[in-house]
This record gives structure tokens, C-alpha cells and sequence, in this order.
């Protein structure tokens, strides 16, 4: 496997993981304390609707010229990955609080425990469907455009679809063995990881589509991201620091007005 394609799996497996893990804190909760039967179904519906959403997205995606395609998805990912790292930095620098797991597992089961049961048709329990289905369609779509927008611009969907499927199993299986949210996943880490990769293939691609051309070709990722990984690291150092100031400040004068008195 060369560079491009270790980076296009890597990429791919811990953006489709983020978004699995939190789908399985949907899913547990709502069949640990509603209905396993109800919540099963809602994702066998969820995965059904995924699935003919990617039979009729597929083919459109791989017919866009390759060029035009880079332009659209790398401006994309653009918007993705600087959202992404974005939080990450804030997150690691100490202004914006950690994303938590256990606490949104606590406010899934709390908010489920609370609800009637109610049987439609076959399902058992209509919210725990619905909960499950919601949890699982919405993560799953941007699994879908992930595994679509990078597959199709590397031009191999099949090790895109791969590294998704890989980290879906893992993700599920880890999560019904402990029956447990996946708190001591290092999620913002991840986060910080993907992205760094979706903001490097979005300058990658964006600029190949607009016609640009990057020395080495493919090999060039491997220079742009370190560059951006370092550029992030540069800048919760910087925000971690500006952050220190006003509190020694305050210390300060604090101790100051003491000596006065």
C-alpha cells in the first residue's frame, strides 16, 4: 500500500470511528433501557435506507468529471476538516470542554427512561425505533459522504468503503462486549487526527482541481500533513498560553492587594 492510500485509509477509518461510536451510544441506550428488539429493528431500518441512498448516490458521484469533482469535494472537506480541527483545538487548549461520552449516554438513557411504550405495527416499543433509527441514519450519512467524497476523488472507493467497514465493526463489537458508552475512546484526539487529514486532502484536492500541480505528485501529502498537524499543535500552544496571562494576573493582584491590607 503506498502513501496515498495508507493516508486515504487511516483518513477514512478514524472519521467513520468518530462517527460510529457515536452512534453506538445512541443505540445502547436506547436498548439498554427501552427495547433490544426495537432498537435492533431501527437499525436494520437505518442500514436498509443507508443502503439505497448509497445505490443512487454511488454511480451519480463516480460519473462527475474527476477534476470538478476534486474542486467541489476538497472545498467540502475544507469546511469539514477546519470545523473539525477547530473544536479539537479549543478542546485541547482548555476553552471549550472535552466531549463526553458518558454524559450524553447518561442524557440518551434519562431522556428514553422517561418515555411511554408505545407498539407500532411489529415494533415493540416505537421510540426505541425511532432512536436507534435516527442515531444510526444520521451518523451513517456522513459515514456514506466521507467513504463517497474520499473514495471517488482517490478513485477507490472499495479501500475507502474497507477502512469504514473495519472501523464500524470494531467500534460496535467493543461497544455490545462492555455494554458500555465508549468513554475511554481518546475522541478528541481523533478528532484532531481526522481533522488535520480532511483539511490536508482538502487543500490537496481542491488545488489539483483547480488546475494546480504539487511537487511529487501524491508524495506531497506527506509533507502537507505534518505541515498542518504542526500548524494545529502551534496553535493550541499559542491559545493555551494567551489563556494563562489574565489568570496570573488576577493572582497578582490579588496577592498584591493582600500585602496592602
Amino acid at each position: 500500500m503506498d502513501a496515498s492510500s495508507s493516508a486515504l485509509f487511516i483518513a477514512v477509518f478514524l472519521a467513520c470511528a468518530v462517527e460510529a461510536v457515536e452512534a453506538t451510544t445512541i443505540v445502547l441506550a436506547a436498548g439498554t433501557t427501552r427495547d433490544w428488539r426495537s432498537a435492533s429493528t431501527g437499525v436494520a431500518a437505518a442500514l436498509g435506507v443507508l443502503a439505497v441512498i448509497v445505490a443512487v448516490l454511488g454511480p451519480a458521484v463516480s460519473e462527475i468529471p474527476l477534476r470538478g469533482l476534486r474542486v467541489v469535494v476538497g472545498a467540502l472537506l475544507l469546511i469539514f476538516g477546519l470545523q473539525w480541527i477547530r473544536k479539537a483545538i479549543l478542546r485541547a487548549s482548555g476553552n471549550k470542554a472535552l466531549h463526553d461520552e458518558d454524559r450524553l449516554y447518561a442524557e440518551h438513557v434519562a431522556e428514553a427512561s422517561g418515555q411511554q411504550v408505545r407498539r407500532v405495527g411489529v415494533v415493540p416499543d416505537w421510540y426505541g425505533f425511532t432512536l436507534s433509527f435516527k442515531g444510526v441514519l444520521l451518523e451513517g450519512l456522513e459515514v456514506v459522504f466521507i467513504v463517497l467524497t474520499f473514495g471517488s476523488n482517490a478513485r477507490n472507493v472499495g479501500l475507502a468503503s474497507i477502512a469504514a467497514l473495519c472501523a464500524i465493526v470494531i467500534v460496535a463489537a467493543v461497544g455490545f462486549a462492555v455494554k458500555a458508552p465508549l468513554a475511554r475512546v481518546p475522541e478528541n484526539t481523533m478528532k484532531f487526527i481526522v481533522g488535520v487529514m480532511l483539511t490536508s486532502f482538502g487543500m490537496f484536492w481542491g488545488a489539483e482541481g483547480a488546475g494546480a500541480g504539487w511537487p511529487g505528485s501524491d508524495a506531497a501529502l506527506l509533507a502537507i500533513i505534518p505541515a498542518v498537524a504542526l500548524f494545529a499543535i502551534g496553535l493550541v500552544a499559542l491559545l493555551r498560553r494567551s489563556s494563562a496571562p489574565p489568570a496570573l494576573a488576577r493572582d497578582t493582584q490579588r496577592v498584591a492587594g493582600q500585602g496592602v491590607h
